[in-house]
Order: structure tokens, then C-alpha cells, then sequence
């Protein structure tokens, strides 16, 4: 048996990243690509509180790009969710957002051609990091953006879940970089990308994310099982 059971993936940016609105623009596609129904979503964003402001509002820019729109009249942006009830559910995290901290844009339901599964890319803040936005997978357009102050800080927040499938690190700083890969209890990390895969590398996750590895040539241990003989001689 091999699982790979879905994730609540971090997006750390550290205030010496070099390009902002590059970071923002991957942290949007990150989170609300495909309408956020994605296992490895980085919809937990992290940031670095001297660079929180500045950057919570290019990546409110970059989320337009991710509006809702009607996919049978060939306009870009989301599509709908999955169904109706679960865009029941993934509104009610939103309202528990609002209930207990704040919208910082969108949350806004859609209705296109009949159907009211259409959520606008949302982003939640002002929310404890022990909050259950946080740490449980909502499989939707909502991220949670969280200020932090210290890089073991910001690695204590990413781990604070029971998922541990992709993380996404963002830094100048070659010595931080491969010190906060290391330390994501993550089977993927992403350094000044976000979510990169390949035929060539493992994919996978730890804890509740399932175990086991997709993709390369790892992935035949899913299909092997080690036997040993032994032979006593004389």
C-alpha cells in the first residue's frame, strides 16, 4: 500500500528574497492554482514581518489574476469547485476566518451559468498560528497569511501541522536555504519557486500525508518487496 493523502504545505518568505513580485506572483499560483484543489497547495504563507505589508499587497495584485470566471466562455481565471457541497465547506472556513480574524481579500462566492461552486481566491489573516486555518487542509482558493519574526520561528510554524507533503522557501541566502530545507518536515521543498516536480525526483510526504514516493525510480519500491534466504552450511 502507498498513500498520498493531500497536505496544508508552508510558503516561507524571508525578508532578504530579492524579488518580491515574483514571490507574491508564485505564492498566488501556489495557493489558488487549479482553484487551490491541489494535495501539495502552499496555502500557508509565511512572511517575514518587516516585508508582511508590503508583500500582502502584491500578492492581493497577483490573485487577480486567479478571479473567477466562466470556463465555456474562454476567459482566464478560476473555474468552479468540485461540487457545491464542498464549496459549502470551503465557504465555512472562510466564515470561521472572519469570525475569527479577517478577510484580507476576496471571499466572495460566484454563481456562473447555474452554479454557485465559484469561491474567489481568498486570503485570511489576523489568526493565532495554533488556528485550525492553519493546520487543516481546506482543498479550495483560501490561503492564511502569517507574519513571523525568526527563522526557527518560521520553521516551528510550517511543522505545526499533522501534513508534511511540500514546502516552499524563499531567500538570497544560500546557508538559509539549504538550513530550512533540512529542517521542513516536508518530502518536497521548493527553494524561490513554489510546488516543482519532476519524472526524475520522489514525491511524497510525512506524517499524515501518506507514505510511500511517487515518480522516479523510488517509486518501484512501491512494487518490490525484499526477500532474504538464508543457508546454514556443514
Amino acid at each position: 500500500l502507498s498513500l498520498e493523502a493531500g497536505g496544508k504545505s508552508s510558503n516561507i518568505i524571508f525578508a532578504d528574497t530579492a524579488d518580491l513580485a515574483t514571490a507574491a506572483a508564485k505564492a498566488a499560483f501556489g495557493a489558488f492554482y487549479n482553484q487551490g484543489q491541489v494535495c501539495s497547495a502552499n496555502s500557508r504563507i509565511l512572511v517575514q514581518r518587516e516585508i508582511h505589508d508590503e508583500f500582502a499587497s502584491l500578492l492581493a495584485q497577483a490573485a487577480e489574476d486567479y478571479r473567477t470566471a466562466d470556463p465555456l466562455a474562454g476567459l482566464e481565471g478560476n473555474g468552479s469547485l468540485i461540487s457545491r457541497a464542498h464549496a459549502d465547506d470551503v465557504e465555512g472556513w472562510i466564515v470561521r476566518g472572519r469570525t475569527d480574524g479577517e478577510v484580507l481579500f476576496g471571499g466572495e462566492r460566484r454563481e456562473v451559468r447555474g452554479s454557485n461552486a465559484y469561491l474567489e481566491p481568498t486570503l485570511l489573516g489576523g489568526l493565532p498560528g495554533d488556528h485550525d486555518v492553519h493546520r487543516e487542509e481546506i482543498f479550495g482558493p483560501v490561503a492564511v497569511l502569517h507574519a513571523f519574526e525568526t527563522e526557527a520561528e518560521a520553521v516551528s510554524l510550517a511543522n505545526a501541522t499533522d501534513y508534511g507533503l511540500a514546502a516552499s522557501v524563499w531567500t538570497s541566502n544560500l546557508s538559509r536555504a539549504h538550513r530550512v530545507a533540512g529542517d521542513l518536515l516536508a518530502g518536497t521543498v521548493s527553494v524561490n519557486t513554489v510546488d516543482a516536480l519532476g519524472n526524475t525526483t520522489p514525491f511524497g510526504g510525512f506524517k499524515q500525508s501518506g507514505f510511500g514516493r511517487d515518480l522516479s525510480l523510488h517509486a518501484f519500491d512501491n512494487y518490490t518487496a525484499p526477500k532474504t534466504t538464508w543457508i546454514q552450511f556443514g
